[in-house]
């Protein structure tokens, strides 16, 4: 199967991400799933997923006015407990709504296209190529109803097989529609935003994010499509892991680059999961890429629901076992910093685990490190 424009790079924890910056994530992720709900029913929420609610974080730190919140009922993927969320009427939540239903409807038609799994029973593909039809004229009208031309989403997805069908093209080559269509969504979120001066940073970011992600699934399902003999763009180059690795650690520094030419008025939690989350799932997937399988030892890939909740034994996304944090859910970090608990010599670069300290928050680890952060 071809590579999919669906993507769960940024996935952090409340292990790994301080208590206010967890709350503020978690109300763009659950904005994003009630947002998908009322304006398209429930199963849209299907759709929602970790990258895409990136989209409504960047409208948010540049324009916090236009993402009012709300307080959300009780829910099961929230260990039944309320939530102050963004709500529907967010620009930056329905931004992520049409980009996240739009590539959806790509990647179910390419499970079609393929015959993967069920999908090669024809009752089974008739209705999810129906499904796709309807996400995808939701997805249009969401966009269009912000002013996003959803052609540069659908072009991309229709790009992605030809390029995969097209002998003798580098990795980069096959890249280009992801960080293609990326790109165009980030810019956008500077229109919403009325921050024009940005587009041009946030196109280059989403073209280094992209890239990133596309690498990241690469090798996250490497050891599972050959096994199965399916396509993946690392096989079909004959690129290596050292090589794909290289590209990686480029289109971070690329994308941290273009982040510190943005003008944000709330950029801790922007810097938080494009600098450093995106940073940590590289390093986790290139730690040992020939473990990826879903069938194999490493973590389960972490998707909805929501991990990390209390009564879960283990954290899907950090590995933690829950039961040592149960005492640290609050809002403050204290003890719960995972510098303070996982590092061997001190703060140093870990202090990285508040934002370089840029928090709310009175945990240990801020102490005398390299932050001047009181």
């Amino acid at each position: 199967m071809g590579e999919s424009l669906v993507f769960g790079v940024v996935r952090p924890c409340r292990h790994v991400l301080c208590g206010s910056l967890f709350k503020d994530w978690m109300a763009h992720l659950c904005g994003l799933c009630l947002t998908l709900r009322a304006e398209h029913g429930q199963a849209a929420r299907l759709v929602t997923n970790y990258d895409g609610l990136l989209v409504s974080v960047l409208v948010e730190a540049q324009a916090p006015e236009l993402s009012p919140r709300r307080k959300a009922g009780p829910c099961a993927l929230r260990g039944m407990k309320t939530a102050e969320v963004v709500t529907a009427k967010a620009r930056g939540a329905q931004l992520a709504a049409a980009a996240s239903l739009l590539l959806a409807a790509g990647k179910a038609r390419d499970h079609v296209a393929d015959g993967d799994g069920p999908y090669a029973r024809r009752l089974v593909a008739a209705a999810a190529g129906r499904m796709a039809d309807r996400w995808d004229a939701a997805g249009g009208r969401t966009g269009a109803a912000v002013g996003f031309d959803p052609s540069a989403l659908r072009d991309a997805v229709a790009r992605q097989p030809l390029l995969e069908s097209a002998p003798g093209l580098g990795l980069l080559d096959l890249t280009e529609p992801t960080e293609t269509a990326v790109a165009a969504v980030f810019a956008h979120t500077a229109v919403l935003a009325g921050r024009e001066g940005n587009a041009e940073a946030l196109a280059e970011a989403g073209r280094f994010f992209g890239r990133v992600a596309h690498l990241v699934d690469a090798v996250e399902d490497l050891a599972d499509d050959r096994e199965a003999g399916a396509y993946n763009p690392l096989l079909a180059t004959g690129t290596t892991l050292d090589e794909a690795r290289r590209h990686a650690d480029d289109a971070l520094h690329g994308l941290r680059l273009a982040l510190a030419d943005l003008e944000l008025e709330r950029p801790r939690l922007v810097r938080a999961l494009l600098d450093r989350e995106v940073g940590r799932s590289v390093d986790r997937v290139f730690a040992d890429p020939e473990n990826q399988s879903r069938h194999g030892p490493r973590r389960p890939r972490p998707g909805w629901p929501i991990p990390c909740f209390t009564g879960a034994a283990v954290c899907v996304t950090c590995g933690v076992f829950q039961p040592e944090w149960s005492d640290h859910h609050g809002d403050s970090c204290g003890d719960r910093c995972w510098c303070t608990r996982h590092c061997d010599d001190g703060c140093g670069d870990c202090c990285e685990c508040c934002n370089c300290c840029d928090c709310d928050c009175d945990c240990d680890c801020c102490d005398g490190c390299c932050c001047d952060c009181g």
